[in-house]
């Protein structure tokens, strides 16, 4: 309790946070996400790579029963000399309430009830799903939308698949789905035959909706979600990698586990067989307000996730040699993603490598106070932009969904 008040005090409502590396058995690093090439199987090889940062996380990874006790949570670092303490932001949060994430968002959820990661594979993800709220409560969990975004500064190269398979192709039959969920034991199940695949460009992104079949493509994503971790994989065979059958039934209550129409009752199907998909799910970004006004300002400021009432987020650019103050009308967590320089009382850089366990000045916590009192942001850099992203809760007051 001292250390989190401590260091409130000590950022002026912003609270540095350490980095969150989370492993994924399933997956082979894409090694974008700056970790030491020393690092990415420090867990040991039977808890895979690491392949994902998680930020501002409230939330517990789920990892099986190998799962570290604070996997997925971030922590708060506070340093006074040559002392460090830490915090988890989720005690934080259940300290502070609406100090931190303000009154609106402490009444409705009690928490906070997003976070953001970056995922970064080598290949594809196999085609899977998340449930909405209503399957999720039957395993005591939430559903789960969430968005993508690929940001140029960690895509200097594509990866094995720069592709995302999305839904189900229109004219697919439940019955044609049902049978390929059927045979995932038998080797390849060949359900992306009933789907289709979009090129990935750095610098947009993608909504993705519970209840959407998605096989993520390999570049490195950043990527909003509400603050859960419930999916099942609904393909058997991915880039030559078998799937455990145990992650197909994953997210069903266990009385229902060998029913396939369960499995197929979470799949929403006009979502899925969308004949506009690109139209109502892709993301190009789009600027908070006139491109020129910002920039005689000295910064650049445009939305990147847009489409869900769970979360956004942006991507704000302070341009070379530039101080402004930004103001926001919700709480946010941050990440840095260029440059260096200062925002509010903290000297912020982004790093080039990360040791795991090392602490970094690349990531924060914006608490409603500081954010709707402004935030000011300097740019040391005379030649390079100083670029940032932001995570947002639900209902963000800022996000005026008719300019989409």
């Amino acid at each position: 309790m001292n250390i989190i008040q401590k260091a409130m005090e000590q950022g002026e409502g912003i609270l540095r946070l350490a980095p969150n590396w989370v492993p994924r058995s399933f997956c082979v690093p894409g090694r974008r996400i700056k970790l030491h090439p020393d690092d990415y199987y420090i867990l040991g090889g039977e808890r895979g790579g690491i392949d994902e940062r998680w930020l501002s996380s409230t939330t517990p990874a789920k990892n099986g029963p190998l799962t570290g006790e604070h996997e997925g949570l971030s922590f708060i670092v506070y340093e006074e000399g040559s002392t460090v303490q830490k915090a988890l932001l989720r005690d934080a949060v259940e300290l502070l309430k609406g100090e931190l994430i303000g009154q609106r968002l402490w009444d409705a959820h009690k928490s906070w009830p997003m976070y953001s990661k970056f995922f970064d594979n080598m290949g594809p993800l196999p085609h899977h799903i998340h449930h909405n709220d209503e399957k999720a409560a039957l395993i005591g969990q939430q559903g789960k939308p969430e968005a993508y975004y690929f940001p140029p500064q960690l895509n200097n190269h594509g990866g094995d698949f720069p592709y995302t398979f999305m839904g189900i192709a229109p004219g697919t039959t439940k019955d044609q789905i049902k049978t390929c969920l059927m045979n995932f034991s038998k080797g390849d199940n060949k359900i992306t035959n009933f789907s289709q695949a979009f090129r990935l460009e750095p610098g947009t992104g993608w909504d993705v909706p519970p209840g959407l079949l998605h096989a993520p493509g390999s570049l490195c994503t950043y990527e909003p979600q509400k603050a859960s971790d419930v999916f099942a994989m609904y393909q058997s065979l991915v880039n030559e990698a078998v799937i455990p059958e145990e992650l197909l039934w994953n997210g069903t209550p266990k009385e229902r586990i060998g029913d396939f129409d369960e499995l197929l009752d979470v799949i929403d199907w006009e979502l899925n067989v969308d004949p506009h998909m690109m139209k109502n799910r892709f993301m190009r970004p789009v600027p908070v307000k006139s491109m020129a006004e910002m920039r005689e300002m000295g910064y650049e400021e445009k939305w990147i996730c847009y489409k869900s009432d769970a979360f956004s987020a942006k991507e704000l650019t302070i341009l070379p040699g530039q101080t402004v103050t930004i103001y926001d009308g919700a709480p946010y967590g941050l990440i840095m993603m260029q440059g260096r320089g200062k925002l509010g009382v903290w000297e912020v850089e982004t790093p080039a490598l990360i040791r795991y366990n090392q602490l970094t000045n690349d990531e924060f916590f914006v608490s409603e106070k500081a954010a709707v009192n402004g935030v000011t942001i300097s740019n040391y850099s005379r030649v390079d932009p100083m670029v940032l992203l932001k995570h947002f809760g639900p209902a963000n007051p800022d996000l005026d969904k008719t300019n989409f």
